[in-house]
């Protein structure tokens, strides 16, 4: 590995990292400073973290005034998977904002295609018109590897060049190469997108050989994390293989799609012997949070780079009280756009979806002090379900993937789903519907055989040292599982009823955030045949409530998809009819306010009902997990053997629980005594006297065998008789008694002696 140094203070701000420019000589350096964003997706709004289009432009502003040769630009995917009050309106307030901001240049992220390559160039990138009113970006989207399939000729422009104070700047896109993975594939049936470091070097000896003196690549693709010291290890994974190949006319790369945070620089081997040997590497995380800053000195005569500081300049800080504080001035422009839009977008999310007949919530749970309740995200809900539900729903078609299963992850519901009105049914509005899923989140649908989902669920159970203890998925109708919450694994998987194989493929889509393995989901970023379909999930609800609510109201599933099922230490792997089966019920209880909940639960076999059991749905304050509901079970297994499914059923809730058992044949002991034991040949006889005894009960009958004489006999509560005929030879006879078993007792065999005189 070549060695490497990390620049430090990730959290400085721009006062002590900016430089005064003054007016040049001849002979003094020229300062370039180049503001770096990447992953805005429509955070046009200032959420904590997130500071909002305003305060973004006003970092541009205030950053510009000190250091007047400024180029604020872009990684990609600016726009797509926005929040509500850019994604109602088709992201012209995020494209209106970053206009204003000063935006000048972008690579294409793949969300720039997700309504398709002809609507990113017809709309997105055309001047705003009467005719084009959702469009008008004013800067210059570049994509270098972005060709057309038939031609082979750039479908975009590749580079972008400025001058600034005599130097030459230029700019390189490029886009990831999954691409065609992450977005519809009509959308872009004409482009082809070939490989970054190839399309990149080609760009840049061409402008080297233009004139151009300072090249920066802006590449939409990213790190899989933000350890510096790993990030080029591996020259053929996806960015290793653009910071090792990436030729050394490249003095700079800001790059994105992995929504991480990182400030790298690695040594270019052609650089030995100049002012600069390091190239920086760096990324501003997503939504907003923070700009990365180049600040590059250049000889104007030579166009030598002489020096390149860098730095990550967070737009707010987390206060003691856990509020955040931006660290610039808001724009007063910029913010007029983002609360027109704002405006705009509470009028349209009036808009009726459709009624539901009941609330859909989130789990709760008392605080730990009792001072009332609080969200908890260990607990399944009927809201998390629902969601679920919708997104397997919107993705069940051939072209979305023909989802199978869905899974939501509950920190992405961010509001229960209560309505308008005074009683149920109740109108749902379009704005509600966003309140609940508001980071708008595409949905990816992949592959993933019954061993990934079940570990996928299994990491439910978070690393030690995680925020919260234990995260619940919310899971799509047809899908159930038991599992055992002290062994903390997946016991039991199925789908419409049919159980769920570990080596077979199933279509399972989640949101982008499980995708990548948000949450420490690690099992989902292991699925293959990735596709984003492009939908946002917010769209996806739109759709099903349009499907589903518009002629009658939605019905509110209350039943228990994940249920904890624990057998007590030493429980035998089989059981044998007659047996007492014992185990207790965890996780029957939604625990959303006023959510329906089970009194008691029915235990049968088949048509048998062998028993009921109550249900205790106390919550526990501060409880971190799902365990709420519980029930302690004891029934007895009637005549029948084989692998069975015991089947619980709750008294309100609809939740039917599935418990295997495997119920083998009771064995059996029998028992012979003879009277007499010695009798004389031809003159007297012996009576076998016979008892069978097993823990499932016996019945059937016995065989007695001795000599050439055989005789099959019914027990009669356990016991039969058999008289022997005379034997006409003395000597030592050996009985044989054998008893034949029945359907749920095995067979046993034993002998006895008798002695012939004459």
């Amino acid at each position: 590995m070549r060695a490497l140094s990390v620049t430090a203070g990730l959290a400085l701000l721009a006062t002590s990292t900016t430089l005064i420019s003054t007016p040049a000589n001849a002979a003094d350096p020229v300062d370039v400073n180049i503001l770096g964003i990447n992953d805005f997706h429509g955070r046009i709004k200032s959420n904590g973290v997130e500071a909002g289009a305003a305060v973004l432009a006003g970092a541009v502003d205030q950053i510009r005034t000190a250091h007047p040769n400024t180029i604020f630009a872009a990684a990609g995917d600016l726009i797509g998977a926005s929040t509500f009050e850019s994604f109602i309106a088709h992201d012209k307030p995020t494209i209106d904002a970053l206009n204003e901001a000063g935006l000048e240049v972008s690579s294409v992220g793949n969300h720039e295609f997700d309504q398709g390559y002809r609507d990113l160039v017809d709309r997105v990138m055309a001047p705003a018109s009467a005719s084009n009113p959702d469009g008008g970006a004013a800067w210059k989207y570049i994509g270098a590897n972005v060709k057309m399939k038939a031609s082979g000729n750039p479908a975009l422009d590749p580079t972008y060049v400025k001058d600034v104070g005599g130097v030459q700047v230029g700019f390189i896109g490029a886009v990831t190469e999954h691409l065609p993975e992450l977005v519809s594939p009509g959308g872009i049936a004409d482009i082809q997108v070939t490989d970054i470091p190839t399309a990149v070097n080609a760009e840049a000896n061409a402008l080297e050989a233009d004139g151009v003196d300072v090249i920066v690549l802006l590449v939409h693709e990213g790190a899989p994390n933000t350890d510096c010291a790993t990030m080029d290890d591996d020259p053929t994974s996806d960015f290793g293989s653009i910071v090792t190949g990436v030729n050394d006319k490249v003095d700079a790369i800001i790059s994105g799609h992995t929504h991480l945070a990182y400030n790298c620089k690695f040594p270019v081997a052609g650089w030995a012997g100049r002012p600069v040997t390091e190239r920086p590497v760096v990324s501003a995380g997503q939504y907003g949070y923070n700009l990365n800053q180049l600040d590059i000195s250049v000889d104007p005569a030579s166009g030598q780079v002489l020096k390149i500081d860098q730095s990550i300049l967070p737009l707010t800080t987390k206060q003691a009280d856990g509020t955040y504080k931006a660290n610039y001035p808001v724009d007063a422009a910029t913010k007029k756009i983002v609360d027109d839009a704002a405006a705009k977008a509470d009028v349209l999310g009036a808009v009726p979806l459709g009624d539901i007949a009941g609330p859909f919530k989130r789990a709760s749970r008392p605080k730990a002090d009792n001072s009332g309740t609080e969200e908890n995200r260990g607990g399944e809900s009927t809201l998390g379900n629902l969601v679920a539900e919708a997104q397997r729903w919107a993705t069940e078609s051939p072209t979305a993937g023909g989802a199978q299963i869905a899974f939501m992850n509950p920190g992405g519901l961010r509001a229960d789903m209560l309505g308008n009105g005074d009683a149920y049914p109740k109108e749902l509005t379009y704005k509600q519907a966003a309140n609940v899923q508001p980071f708008a989140n595409t949905l990816v649908n992949m592959d993933m055989t019954g061993t990934q989902i079940k570990a996928a669920l299994e990491q439910q159970w978070q690393p030690a040292g995680s925020s919260r203890p234990f995260l619940r998925l919310g899971v799509s109708k047809g899908f159930s599982y038991t599992y055992d919450p002290v062994a903390k694994t997946v016991t039991e998987m199925w789908l419409d009823g049919k159980p769920v194989a570990a080596d077979k493929t199933y279509s399972v889509t989640v949101n982008s955030f499980l995708s990548t393995g948000g949450d420490n989901f690690a099992a989902f970023a292991t699925g293959t045949n990735k596709q984003d379909t492009g939908k946002t999930d917010l769209q996806g609800m739109v759709d099903f409530m349009a499907e589903f609510a518009s002629d009658k109201a939605l019905p509110v599933d209350t039943s228990q998809h994940a249920v904890g099922v624990a057998f007590p230490a030493g429980a035998p792997a089989a059981y044998h009819p007659g047996d007492t089966v014992a185990f207790t019920l965890s996780s029957l209880a939604m625990t959303g306010a006023g959510d329906v909940q089970d009194s008691s639960v029915t235990i049968s076999l088949g048509d048998k009902v062998l028993g009921t059991a109550p249900v205790d749905n106390t919550v526990a304050p501060g409880a971190p997990d799902d365990e709420a509901g519980t029930a302690s079970v004891s029934v007895t297994l009637p005549s029948a053997v084989g692998a069975r499914e015991l089947r619980v059923t709750g008294d309100k809730s609809g939740t039917t629980v599935l418990v295997p058992v495997m119920v083998k044949k009771a064995g059996s002991t029998v028992t012979a005594t003879v009277s007499p034991k010695t009798i004389v040949a031809k003159k007297t006889r012996a009576t076998v006297s016979v008892e069978v005894s097993s823990p499932s009960g016996a019945s059937g009958k016995v065989l007695v065998r001795v000599g050439g004489q055989s005789q099959t006999v019914k027990l009669t509560d356990g016991r039969a008789s058999v008289e022997l005929a005379a034997f006409h030879k003395a000597g030592k006879k050996t009985v044989t008694v054998r008893y034949l078993g029945n359907a749920t007792t095995k067979r046993s065999i034993t002998t006895v002696k008798i002695t012939v005189v004459k």
